[in-house]
């Protein structure tokens, strides 16, 4: 009520100025008797002042104080007074005021020249802070701070501090709201402060075990559409109805709370549905709480979920469902490894010592071989075995091949089955690190121990297969799928020792019966490919091929083959497109980058090829031919300035390259170069060393058996030493560029003796400029004869 009170003390200081005084209306003066005859008389003069006052000043003050004096007088003589004038304050100050008058004196101010009044002079009335939006502000923040203390209280433990710290702020919230209507600011009310006095008032009394109270507010929050999300709170009402043991009213405020949480919310929602479930079994319902439990192990498993599964199994006697709800169970992930429990923490040391110490104990050690040791001396000793192998096969799965072998070799003196396992997966280990030797050792053991063991003879056809031995690979492959006619292995690798054969028909065949198994497999259907390609069938090569990229449409090896086999059939707008493709998802191929380099360059788009053998210059940095390319795509393109300072980078990384110096001296020429004759010098150097170079090798090949193996070193190392010469192997330009016009073999010397600057380009002739329509340039001047006047020349 404090508001209220603000309110009438504000209308009590300003009451009585808006009432009317018939004494101050000037309209009525004409008919005052009184004031017409102080007006023609001498009543209404002032006395002049002729005394002087102690303290008092003469001149305008004197007048002021004698008109208040006057002022004073006349209120004295019956006129009503103002409520401020009654209370002994003065009224508010204005703004303006009249130049030797003091409002303080006339309004209601005893006259005082002697400065000798009862008590101390009237002071102005401070400003008022406490404004209406202040007074809220203080007030909300009072809120907050009880809330907080409300929650303070109840982590502490003084839960009944805590629900009158709620309650409190429950009545400063409800005065807030009723000071915001009377201001006329109710548009404004701070909803969120709102719900959380609700909710915090709520929690205090379930605290409390004030149940009733408790649902009382929850349903105040609920049932007010204005609190977004507020039907989740239908979850904390059932929670309390569960505790009252009124399941019913539990199931259907948390099937209620179920609908009006999102499926974005799996999690809340699993929650729920778990407590669904364990109210179904507090009501005996085993059949409806296992519609709920099922419901939960099929999208988020959890320990919890499934032991209660197992229970309502239980219940209703259902042994076979209870073993597989065991086993979902146990096929539940707890999210730690099997030594995490053994792991310390860093909060607590006392415990810490305590992990340290029983770490590594013979209680731990019995633990973590219980339950293999106990298989091995019980029945069920072939799974003691089997779980061994497949110990051996979590190492391989790690990497770590040295326990794998160690563990599968301890089952060399078992009985013939376990012992052709092992001696399978030993040689499968062996093979993938290229010890074939060891290989087919185990290989023959694995088969010796269990003849019908397929993967063991898969295993010996691969170590055979590896040594060229085809035909008898072929064998061991058909052997296992005699054994196991659905053994894909042996299928896949008898067709390829088909293929290598060269029994192409057979190899279709095997890859045909594979890919009725094997539908989506892109390595099938890719040696299909290969077939019919070798077949001299390209329609269904490439009709393969699109079945590839359709099942993987990032190979870049099968977009490249594609973009050959459309190449070999006149396409070129489809070759183009797959190695365009093949490109963007695997740029390091080189064959790629040289067939798009050459596609720009027959289509006349030379800049475009530069960026294509830039990166094969950067794939292959010793191969002078790419750079070469990149240079005499500068060339053609009319950028001969940037032709030229590729040439030279050219010269300074392969010095004795023949035709880097030719291009650098036609170049130079062209251009008027003073370098022309540097480089012709360099390249009759490099000419005659070639020369010697090759007259060497020739003498060696026409020695002894002794000089031609020397000849055919000293060949090798010159070809080493000329790597950066054109007649080198590696460099020669592929059968894509050679098929280019005009690609002959380039830069040959005609003679030893004399310089040979001609060239021809790599990349073939160039097109034909157009013939313009210019004249002939004529030799001599037309006005060469003819004088020029002074204002023909130049200023």
């Amino acid at each position: 009520m404090e508001h209220v009170h603000l309110a009438v003390e504000e209308d009590d200081l300003y009451s009585g100025y808006n009432d009317y005084n018939p004494t101050f209306d000037s309209e009525e003066l004409e008919n005052d008797v009184g004031f017409q005859q102080a007006v023609r008389t001498s009543h209404g003069r002032r006395p002049p002042m002729t005394a002087k006052f102690p303290g008092t000043p003469i001149g305008p003050r004197s007048l002021a104080t004698s008109f208040g004096a006057r002022l004073h007088m006349a209120s004295s003589m019956g006129r009503p007074m103002t409520g401020a004038v009654q209370d002994g304050s003065a009224r508010p100050m204005t703004a303006v005021r009249a130049a030797g008058y003091t409002s303080a004196l006339s309004r209601g101010s005893a006259f005082d020249p002697l400065g000798q009044s009862r008590g101390p002079a009237p002071a102005l009335e401070a400003k008022n802070e406490d404004t209406p939006e202040e007074k809220i502000k203080i007030l909300e923040k009072k809120v907050n701070d009880l809330i907080e203390e409300s929650c303070m209280a109840q982590s502490m433990g003084a839960l009944q501090v805590a629900l009158e710290k709620a309650k409190e702020a429950g009545r400063k919230e409800r005065a807030l709201v009723r000071q915001r209507e009377q201001s006329g600011s109710a548009d404004h009310i701070n909803l969120d402060l709102t719900y959380s006095v609700l909710l915090n008032l709520a929690n205090q009394y379930t605290n409390n075990e004030m149940y009733p109270e408790a649902l009382n507010s929850y349903q105040i929050i609920v049932k007010n559409k204005m609190f977004s999300n507020a039907g989740r709170l239908k979850v904390n009402m059932a929670n309390i109805y569960f505790k009252q043991k009124n399941y019913p009213k539990a199931i259907k405020f948390y099937r209620m709370a179920l609908d009006q949480i999102t499926n974005a919310h799996k999690e809340m929602r699993i929650k729920i549905m778990q407590n669904i479930g364990v109210v179904f079994i507090c009501m005996g319902q085993y059949t409806d709480a296992i519609t709920s439990f099922e419901h939960i192990m099929s999208e988020s498993p959890n320990i919890k979920t499934g032991f209660n599964l197992i229970l309502c199994y239980y219940a209703i006697g259902d042994r076979e469902r209870m073993k597989k709800a065991f086993q979902k169970l146990i096929s539940v992930p707890l999210g730690i490894d099997d030594e995490d429990k053994y792991i310390p923490s860093n909060e607590d040391t006392s415990s810490n010592m305590v992990i340290e110490a029983i770490k590594n104990d013979k209680l731990h050690q019995m633990e973590r071989d219980l339950c293999v040791d106990m298989v091995k001396s019980s029945q069920y000793v072939e799974l003691a075995n089997d779980l061994e192998i497949n110990k051996a096969i979590t190492y391989l799965r790690q990497k770590d091949f040295n326990q794998a072998v160690e563990t599968l070799k301890a089952f060399e003196k078992k009985d013939s089955r376990v012992k052709s396992a092992a001696a399978t997966n030993l040689s499968f280990l062996y093979f993938l690190e290229k010890d074939y030797d060891q290989a087919d050792r185990y290989a023959d053991l694995a088969m010796n121990a269990d003849r019908y063991n397929p993967a063991a003879l898969i295993n010996k056809g691969n170590t055979v297969f590896v040594k060229q031995e085809y035909e008898k690979a072929a064998e061991f492959y058909k052997e296992a799928l005699r054994n196991d006619s659905s053994c894909t292995e042996g299928l896949y690798n008898l067709g390829l020792t088909y293929k290598r054969l060269n029994r192409l028909e057979e190899a279709l065949d095997c890859f045909l019966k594979l890919h009725a198994i094997l539908r989506n497999s892109s390595q099938v259907m890719y040696q299909l490919a290969s077939l019919y390609e070798l077949l001299e069938n390209p329609e269904q090569a490439i009709e393969w091929l699109m079945q590839v990229i359709s099942v993987t449409p990032t190979d870049a090896q099968a977009l490249a083959k594609l973009g050959e086999l459309h190449d070999g059939e006149g396409d070129k707008s489809q070759a183009f497109q797959y190695y365009y493709e093949s490109f963007r998802y695997f740029p390091c191929n080189i064959d790629v980058i040289e067939w798009l380099g050459a596609y720009y360059i027959e289509t006349q788009f030379c800049e475009k090829a530069i960026q294509y053998f830039e990166r094969a210059t950067l794939i292959q940095p010793t191969q002078v031919k790419w750079q070469l390319m990149v240079a005499s795509c500068y060339r053609r393109s009319g950028n001969s300035q940037k032709a030229l300072e590729t040439y030279k980078e050219i010269h300074r990384k392969f010095p004795e390259n023949v035709e880097c110096l030719r291009f650098l001296v036609r170049l130079c020429t062209d251009m008027q170069l003073k370098e022309v004759q540097d480089y012709a010098t360099k390249l009759k150097k490099v000419e005659k060393m070639k020369e010697i170079r090759e007259q060497r090798i020739k003498s060696g090949r026409e020695g002894s058996a002794r000089s031609r193996r020397e000849g055919r070193e000293s060949s090798a190392g010159s070809a080493d030493s000329g790597r950066s010469s054109s007649s080198t192997k590696g460099e020669r330009l592929s059968a894509k560029m050679r098929s280019l016009p005009g690609s002959n073999e380039p830069y040959e010397a005609n003679s030893p003796k004399e310089l040979d600057a001609s060239y021809v380009d790599p990349l073939g002739p160039q097109m034909d400029r157009p013939k313009t329509g210019v004249k002939k340039r004529v030799e001599d001047d037309d006005f060469a004869d003819e004088e020029l006047g002074d204002d023909l020349l130049p200023e």
